[in-house]
């Protein structure tokens, strides 16, 4: 009997393993990545003798090298998952990225740990297929509960990973680096002993340049109406995330006069909320309203809780907007959910490569939007002092994003 047919009679050892597998994958994965968050900038700053201004440009040409691979090489895995099978894929790219954590750490000029950035970017881009890999093994109607209970695992390892990063780096810069390659060899060693393979030789398609490449890979989320809409969704989804990465840490010190302890432990915060609502909350709610009404309540809920962020006038009051903007995690699951049934088997893996595409894209372009917008609104050019105004902004973003995927979704015969 294959994997997938185990798994559609609801083979349990080969079913729980597998989604274990993932969940540890994408686990392990992001608290590496934050792991070494707090440490990369102090890296870059002293290669350029601690000069703060120079190190901050430096780091933001990093990060747009991270997001440049994400957009490049995404379809690129998807497409070799798709022919390939998504084991290999998956194993290949924790190797890959213990390998450049090591090259990291041992980095001795900023060239070498520019090369390792472009490298985890690459390497990174395997999220995709672990993605593609849950919709392989789990039945239409349990993939927004699977996904979001998967998706809980990067609210885990943001919420750990920075925090022992830290005490890590006081003791030894490097030592972050060197962790983080430990667990990404541990992660590979526990797939080639317990992931089976989720798509059978029958159902694989050819790999094609064509459709394998970014702009090819659009041509999939353009083949079908619904497929559009939810991408664009998504898409402004994306872009609105971006604010809390690319501003939020200087918009509570300028606002609040937070410092990084507490900043820190409001991060946590956020963090705990996401995970209390993807890892339990998800599948009851999709269970009792349908994937649709999920997606809509979840952009909904989002883009309070960042209107709430953008005018709340004292720290409190912005603590509030924590657990509304938490229901936000409904729509990446729902979405994902409904996306993978507009495809055929033989094209998760190009779906979910084409996905993490558009969201690349979000990625390169958010900061320098929002923290262009911040920049303004708190000079002396702005007509009116508003902190807030990126906020703002994403909640327009969402709303925006809620009235796409209402508009989309108003005529799919679907009992979702």
């Amino acid at each position: 009997m294959s994997e997938q047919a185990r798994a559609d009679v609801g083979a349990p050892p080969v079913h729980n393993a597998a989604v274990a597998f993932i969940f540890v994958t994408i686990l392990l994965d992001m608290f590496a990545l934050g792991l070494i968050m707090p440490i990369l900038p102090k890296l870059v700053e002293s290669f350029v003798d601690n000069d703060t201004a120079s190190a901050a440009r430096i780091f933001g040409l990093f990060g747009t090298a991270w997001a440049a691979m994400q957009f490049i090489f995404s379809p690129i895995l998807g497409g070799l998952s798709d022919r390939f099978g998504r084991r290999p894929v998956v194993l290949l790219s924790n190797f890959g990225l213990a390998l450049d954590y090591v090259l990291m750490a041992l980095a001795p000029s900023l060239i070498w740990l520019f090369i390792g950035r472009v490298i985890s970017g690459i390497t990174s881009a395997s999220v995709s297929t672990a993605f593609a890999y849950i919709a392989d093994i789990t039945p239409p109607e349990r993939r927004a509960a699977v996904f979001g209970k998967v998706g809980a695992a990067f609210g885990a390892g943001f919420i750990v990973g920075p925090a022992i990063g830290g005490l890590l780096g006081n003791a030894d810069p490097r030592l972050p680096f060197w962790v983080a390659a430990g667990l990404s060899f541990a992660n590979t060693l526990y797939g080639l002993l317990i992931l089976p393979e989720s798509l059978p030789r029958d159902r694989r398609s050819p790999f094609r340049w064509k459709s394998a490449n970014p702009l090819g890979a659009l041509h999939l989320l353009r083949s079908d109406r619904v497929l559009a809409g939810l991408s664009i969704t998504n898409f402004f989804a994306q872009l609105a995330h971006v604010v809390l990465p690319s501003t939020f840490v200087l918009y509570a010190s300028y606002r609040y006069g937070w410092d990084t302890k507490i900043v820190g432990l409001t991060l946590a915060l956020v963090g705990i909320c996401a995970m209390v609502v993807q890892g339990a909350g998800i599948g009851p709610i999709v269970r009792r309203i349908g994937e649709r009404r999920a997606l809509l309540l979840g952009l909904g809920s989002g883009a309070a809780g960042f209107l709430i962020f953008g005018v709340a006038p004292t720290g409190p009051l912005f603590w509030l907007g924590i657990p509304v903007m938490a229901l936000w995690g409904l729509a990446g699951a729902a979405s994902q959910a409904l996306m993978t049934q507009l495809v055929a088997g033989d094209q998760q893996g190009q779906l979910q490569g084409a996905t993490t595409s558009v969201q690349s894209v979000a990625q390169l372009v958010g900061p320098f939007l929002f923290t262009l917008i911040f920049a303004y609104f708190i000079g002396g050019q702005a007509p009116m002092k508003l902190p807030g105004a990126p906020f703002l902004l994403a909640s327009t973003l969402l709303m925006l994003a809620l009235a796409i995927a209402a508009r989309t979704l108003a005529t799919r015969k679907s009992p979702a």
